[in-house]
């Protein structure tokens, strides 16, 4: 399979560059998939599970917020977060998934609401990835 070069950040900074042979990541507006050759594109990075594929081999993170581009140059992923599986803490996810569902039972307001929602879906997506 042909590669292009990928480069993945967050504000802590580089997470991964290298080259990479596939990039899926969930977007606002559904699962996008990346392969060597790809037209121009930039999107906007929803919350979701995401996977690379190197020397043949898959890794899947935990994506969320951010933005994707792809040019002539290579692909850059923005993210406001991007957590391999293997380094997710499980035990910290289900805390952050509880306190989560408190939050939301607790909301008087739609802004509380979608901001316990939003920690719900990142803490859920992190504990599947950490089990994959």
């Amino acid at each position: 399979m042909r590669e292009f070069k990928l480069e993945i950040v967050t504000p802590d900074g580089l997470v991964f560059s290298g080259n990479a042979e596939s990039l899926l990541v969930h977007t606002d507006d559904g699962d996008v998939e990346i392969l060597a050759g790809h037209m121009d594109y930039m999107a906007s990075v929803g919350t979701g599970r995401a996977r690379i594929i190197v020397g043949g081999v898959s890794k899947f993170a935990s994506c969320s917020g951010g933005f994707l581009t792809v040019n002539r140059e290579g692909v850059k992923l923005a993210a406001v977060t991007f957590e391999f599986g293997e380094n997710i803490d499980v035990a910290r996810a289900e805390r952050a998934r509880d306190k989560a569902k408190a939050k939301l039972e607790a909301a008087h307001d739609e802004r509380s609401a979608t901001l316990a929602r939003a920690r719900l879906e990142r803490a859920l997506t992190r504990i599947k990835v950490a089990k994959m």
